[in-house]
């Protein structure tokens, strides 16, 4: 089973991206209900993302990447600012979720505006991270 750990991975994080895009479609059309439910869906999403990618890795360890030359600078960089945005974002995305749990939308919202760009940037790097790793034939 843990080596299909990493397709789950690329499909929840694809998932994340895809509620958080609804999500700010639906705040933009003042949607409060289905923006929420698609905050929370994509919150659930990547903490079972989590709990899926420590689980694989625990079992499975390091897997290197088998491109040269340019390709593996590129993948190199983009795992790079993935890895430091994925820590980052964890402590931002608790802070956003918990002032609209709190209902003070006035700092939800100013942190929000933040949260939002860099979650979907980890959401989707991590898809094509995910390709470039497993997928792609060099």
């Amino acid at each position: 089973m843990i080596q299909y750990l990493p397709v789950v991975d690329a499909s929840l994080n694809a998932a994340s991206a895809l509620l958080l895009v609804c999500g700010f479609y639906f705040i933009r059309q003042k949607n409060i209900p289905a923006h929420r439910a698609c905050m929370l869906s994509a919150f659930a999403t990547s903490i079972l993302f989590l709990c899926c990618y420590l689980t694989y890795h625990y079992f499975h360890g390091v897997t290197r990447f088998p491109g040269h030359g340019f390709i593996r600078a590129f993948y190199l960089s983009l795992l790079g600012s993935h890895t430091i945005l994925a820590v980052v974002i964890v402590p931002l995305v608790l802070t956003t979720v918990y002032r609209a749990w709190r209902r003070s939308f006035d700092r939800h919202r100013r942190i929000a505006v933040w949260t939002l760009p860099l979650w979907l940037y980890v959401s989707v790097t991590g898809v094509v991270v995910y390709w470039m790793l497993y997928r792609i034939h060099y």
